[in-house]
């Protein structure tokens, strides 16, 4: 296999990844957020918050790395409309995506002292977790949107 088959794989695996692993992510705390107990919320968040790490945050720097370098092996330029839109959408859901990770993180921390001191969550727990769904909806409505321009690669805008 040659290296451009190579890198489009990689490719298309991270991306596969990233909005796999956000999915998954965002199910689960979405329904620990609406049905679970303080213990739920513990459990979910502190796996959410690991699979960024672990999964996420990889897929994220690989995704414009790859892409990049299949657009030079191609010969597209970053002015090209379907790229420029495509980056700039990156850029959209990364400026979602950050606030989410301190969101997700700093909800676990609440969670992990509730459940510690057997209190109920405060009132903060609910806030962040408003935003954290917000922003996450914003973020795979531009996620999505990155994949219809990448398959379709569309030349007017």
């Amino acid at each position: 296999m040659n290296s451009y088959l190579c890198i489009k794989y990689l490719h298309v695996i991270s991306s596969v990844v990233l909005i796999g692993t956000g999915f998954g992510s965002a199910f689960y705390l979405f329904c620990a957020n609406r049905f679970g107990d303080t213990a739920a919320k513990l459990f979910v968040g502190r796996f959410v918050v690991l699979a960024d790490w672990i999964f996420t945050t990889p897929a994220v720097i690989v995704q414009p790395l790859s892409g990049l370098w299949l657009m030079r092996a191609v010969g597209w330029e970053l002015s090209t409309p379907w790229i420029a839109a495509g980056l700039a959408l990156y850029m959209f859901v990364g400026l979602c995506w950050l606030p989410v990770v301190v969101l997700q993180i700093r909800m676990h921390q609440l969670a992990r002292k509730a459940h510690a001191s057997a209190e109920p969550l405060p009132p903060a727990y609910r806030r962040m977790a408003l935003w954290w769904e917000g922003l996450g909806y914003c973020g795979f409505g531009g996620a999505m949107l990155i994949f219809w321009v990448m398959v379709t690669k569309p030349t007017g805008f």
